[in-house]
């Protein structure tokens, strides 16, 4: 039992002892001591008023001397106006230090078989393009949240939705049919989807030069500028080809099938490797070419049952005037599938699939609509987590030259940002000398590290709510609030515990709580917050909130450290107790920053 849980027992005892009333657990409100106070948790005692009958500061006063009296826990107190400020002993301190020490992954709820089931769903990239920034942004939090839900002792399946389907993925096709000269991957030296990216950027080239040349003659004919520009667009002898194709790719042609398996095989190879690198992956990926058609039918099937409506243009609709929204088109006149109906068949077949009881898709904040119809249409169709299902919003990440456009080739590759990461890592690491004396093999290694960890840290320490700037810069620092000076920590905990050589262990007298100073103890109750930040990371869908706590530990250690010796100390006894707290520390920064999928190195 946590101190925490120790004085809120203590304290409903106070209550029903001094005022002859019990009170719920929700009423004990305990926090943490302002600096300017003595204390180490303070209880707001406004809550018990009504029941004492007594002013703020008489009732606080009492409550103080019955947990002093009654609660070995609690050393001291001292009362400002209606807030009891209580001095935790020393051996509670030992206690909890020892506690701390004895579970490997404190702060974890383990899941059972009965834990609920959590599908998130992140990544969900198009087969016509490489993964860019913004995906980097998706699926580190995507995998994040995984880990931070499974941290919470709930069952997570991890998946991808891809999009290897549409006029996108046909323009490209087209292209390397057109421009290819039939290369490939192993021809090129190009990973396949920066090779199907590339052809993707060469149709809009090309396009774009048609456009311009049709709407010079239609002007020439007369039109209005507006007028030939739309014409020349719907008329390019590109577009049409591209929509003949995908003609044909509905119509299960077997050579525009043949072409759009070999290209795509080659684009899904590109993603797994970029995938590996940046340390994410999943349980189960889905195909949109797969899920559209299941959409269809569900889509009809509710036709059948009322609850979508048929147009005279033959096009299907679902009324959600009721909703306080718009009617929202689910199929077109000529039957052909929106979005919204292709998400219908996927989730019919995740929820064939797996029980699931609760659905979080991570997908960006220009879908919030979109996801605010798609729960009420999965509702009306049955599906039991349909209204509750979570859109994990985020923000846009945006660059100091502006955004970015997929259709002229100017993203910023993952491939590559994650490169000059690593690049970087490894001068800065070498203009610092961390890697005096290690092999080229490690120095790599940890460059990896470092270079992974500075941008993921960066990304996912900033509200996912919020639009961010990316300044690849700025990430890689040993010192602030980066990736690199939490590893670093984290490091230098682990040199001073093989220095020492032996395994640390804590007195076994626990009457020896007054071997702590005001830093030790501000440091094992940082510790013990770790768990109350995973809880409150989990039920806020926050990554920020652990990256936000693994940075207040680190700094709390560091000022620690600053201060006080742990190698020289000589009182064996404190030196032990000192050992076994960095220990402690090191493990939560490791445990902490897995949760953002972030690794710490041993050695820097």
């Amino acid at each position: 039992m946590s101190i925490e849980d120790i004085i809120c027992c203590t304290v409903k005892d106070a209550v029903k002892a001094l005022y002859g009333q019990d009170v719920p657990e929700k009423m004990v409100q305990l926090q943490k001591t302002k600096r300017e106070f003595e204390g180490n948790i303070t209880l707001v005692v406004f809550p018990f008023l009504k029941i004492s009958k007594k002013k703020p500061e008489d009732t606080a006063q009492e409550i103080g001397e019955y947990l002093v009296k009654s609660c070995e826990a609690v050393a001291a107190f001292n009362v400002v106006k209606g807030f009891l400020n209580l001095v935790i002993s020393g051996e509670a301190w030992l206690a909890l230090l020892a506690d701390i020490d004895a579970d490997a992954r404190f702060g974890h709820k383990a899941a059972t078989d009965g834990s609920p089931l959590v599908m998130i769903e992140y990544s969900s990239p198009n087969t016509n393009k490489p993964l860019h920034l913004g995906h980097v942004r998706n699926n580190l939090l995507g995998w994040s949240l995984a880990q931070i839900m499974e941290a919470n002792g709930n069952r997570v399946v991890k998946t991808n939705i891809v999009n290897d389907r549409g006029i996108h993925i046909c323009k490209s096709m087209l292209a390397w049919l057109k421009y290819g000269n039939s290369e490939t991957p192993e021809t090129s030296g190009k990973k396949g989807d920066h090779l199907i990216g590339d052809y993707y950027v060469a149709f809009d080239k090309h396009y774009r030069e048609e456009v311009k040349e049709l709407t010079a003659k239609f002007t020439a004919d007369g039109m209005t500028e507006e007028e030939a520009e739309k014409k020349a667009k719907e008329e390019a002898p590109l577009i049409r080809e591209a929509h003949d194709m995908l003609v044909k790719w509905e119509q299960n042609d077997p050579e525009v099938r043949a072409l759009w398996k070999r290209m795509n095989d080659w684009v899904y190879a590109g993603f797994d490797e970029t995938y590996r690198a940046m340390g994410v992956g999943f349980d189960k990926i889905y195909y949109e070419s797969e899920t559209y058609l299941r959409g269809k039918a569900k889509v009809e099937e509710g036709l059948e049952k009322g609850l979508f409506f048929r147009k005279e243009d033959n096009s299907v609709w679902a009324d959600l005037t009721g909703e306080g929204l718009d009617q929202k088109l689910l199929l077109r006149s000529d039957g052909t599938s929106v979005y919204m109906t292709q998400d219908i068949g996927t989730a019919e077949m995740r929820f064939k699939d797996f029980p699931i009881d609760k659905m979080i898709y991570v997908v960006g904040n220009e879908q919030n609509y979109h996801f605010q119809v798609l729960s009420i249409l999965l509702d009306r169709l049955g599906f039991k987590w349909g209204r509750e299902l979570v859109h994990f919003s985020y923000g846009m990440v945006e660059l100091p030259n502006g955004k970015m456009k997929s259709r002229e080739g100017t993203v910023v590759d993952a491939d590559d940002l994650m490169a000059l990461m690593v690049a970087d890592a490894r001068k800065t690491s070498e203009e610092a000398g961390k890697f005096d004396d290690m092999s080229e093999e490690e120095r790599s290694e940890i460059a990896r590290i470092v270079g992974m960890g500075a941008l993921k840290y960066f990304i996912l320490k900033v509200d996912a709510r919020k639009n961010m700037l990316f300044n690849p810069e700025e990430s890689i620092d040993f010192n602030g609030n980066t990736g690199p000076f939490i590893q670093y920590t984290h490091a230098r905990i682990r040199s001073i515990l093989r220095k020492a050589g032996t395994e640390a262990s804590l007195p076994a007298n626990r009457t020896s709580g007054n071997i702590l100073n005001d830093k030790e103890i501000a440091l094992i109750q940082k510790m013990n917050e770790y768990g109350a930040a995973v809880a409150q990371a989990g039920k806020d869908y926050s990554p920020s909130g652990i990256a936000n706590y693994c940075y207040e530990l680190t700094k709390e250690f560091n000022q620690f450290y600053h201060d006080y010796s742990i190698l020289r100390e000589e009182d064996e006894t404190k030196k032990q107790m000192r050992l076994v707290l960095a220990r402690n520390v090191a493990k939560i920064i490791k445990n902490g920053m897995s949760l953002l999928g972030i690794e710490v190195p041993e050695r820097m």
